[in-house]
């Protein structure tokens, strides 16, 4: 059968290829840190590394790689078992209060990541007599979630509360309703008005969920994302998020909520009862994670001023960075096969970064989405900023 598959499939790769969209794979060959080893693909070598969600650095730090270290001596390399069978262990459930605590609510339950986090909360909370109301950029994993949903679906303009209050007033026979938004859109940087959605929530007694995957540990005072930058983090109902990006950059998500919710994912959610636990030496480095969060602003404060340096610099360098302050900073092309090309330039200059193109964002919106770290010296912003100069004379810009 699949002979005859064949050449479709092929068809369709030479025409993602000929649009200047295919997507090649870098291999590198050192751990996730502000350089990497490029051993595969474009330029051989050491490169800075502005593509990574590894915002404060924590991938490689050696206190949780210690961490790490220890957890396979205390506690093995894996679970081979979903949770409710034989796969929790102490590490599981302190890492769960952790997050709890940290986040301001009153339960977490883990899950192999965030995708299958967002996968799972709303089939199991609503069905055809509730309605999700859902920010138009949010995450692909809370759009494939609200799929296996039975719920009313409805989609309000990125960040418009006009547009958010109109579809509340269109879905007041609905028994429950759910407002989900990105807490930090992905592609843009751009932060959710949580104050104005929880205002709104309150109105038209409608619950509120955020993905703040892009967010937790270093935005917000003390690095608890967009609620407690808000200063709403006792009126958000459900938080999920991802220990792949700043909190050290492994995997696993994890989601905290109100009591019940937890309890009634722990019964109902399929993602978490039909997966393996997360390895425990994730949850321990975890831990550890949460420990250096919490004892100190600095990462926190090098992250901003890095973000600031290279933001203000690139703008003054006539680059059209899209506003705000926060660590992903897309820096707009427009093409599709021009970003792409940047890119390539940019890579033989040292500094790795990539091009996103339709379907990952719209068409005619193409972009370099750099992402800042606090691991990146400002002699690693400057240089960054310096090629970027240098790329796009090469285009011929």
């Amino acid at each position: 059968m699949f002979d005859n598959v064949r050449a479709d499939i092929a068809t369709t790769l030479d025409e993602i290829r000929e649009a200047g969209l295919f997507k090649p794979e870098r291999v590198i060959g050192t751990p996730q840190s502000a350089a990497v080893t490029v051993t595969g693909g474009g330029r051989p070598g050491e490169v800075l590394n502005f593509c990574a969600n590894n915002y404060l650095g924590l991938a490689d730090h050696p206190e949780v790689l210690a961490a790490a270290k220890d957890a396979l001596d205390r506690w093995g390399y894996g679970m081979a078992s979903v949770r409710f069978i034989c796969g929790t262990q102490d590490v599981h459930k302190e890492l769960e209060d952790r997050l709890s605590a940290f986040l301001g609510q009153e339960d977490t339950i883990l899950y192999s990541s965030c995708f299958d986090a967002n996968g799972g909360v709303f089939e199991t909370l609503l069905d055809d007599r509730d309605a999700v109301i859902s920010d138009a950029l949010n995450h692909a994993s809370i759009i494939d979630g609200i799929r296996l949903s039975k719920a009313r679906r409805h989609r309000y303009a990125n960040r418009d509360m006009a547009d958010l209050e109109k579809q509340l007033q269109d879905s007041q026979d609905a028994r429950r309703r759910l407002i989900v938004t990105d807490g930090v859109f992905s592609m843009d940087g751009y932060v959710a008005p949580l104050r104005e959605i929880c205002d709104l929530a309150d109105r038209y007694d409608a619950m509120v969920m955020v993905d703040d995957s892009h967010a937790v540990g270093f935005v917000g005072a003390g690095g608890r994302g967009t609620p407690e930058l808000h200063g709403v983090m006792d009126r958000v109902d459900i938080i999920t998020g991802t220990l792949g990006k700043a909190l050290g950059g492994a995997s696993g998500g994890y989601v905290a909520a109100r009591r019940e919710i937890v309890a009634l994912l722990r019964q109902r959610s399929r993602p978490y009862l039909f997966s393996n636990s997360l390895a425990p030496v994730i949850a321990a480095a975890s831990l550890k994670v949460l420990d250096l969060v919490e004892q100190s602003n600095e990462l926190r404060e090098r992250l901003a001023a890095n973000t600031a340096l290279f933001r203000t610099k690139m703008t003054e360098a006539g680059f059209e960075i899209l506003p705000g302050d926060h660590a992903i900073a897309p820096v707009m092309i427009g093409d599709a096969a021009k970003a792409g090309r940047l890119a390539e330039l940019l890579l033989e200059r040292g500094v790795y970064v990539i091009g996103f193109s339709y379907p990952v964002v719209p068409h005619g919106k193409a972009r370099i989405r750099v992402q800042l770290s606090a691991a990146h010296s400002t002699e690693d912003v400057e240089r960054a900023i310096a090629a970027f100069v240098d790329a796009r004379a090469a285009l011929g810009e």
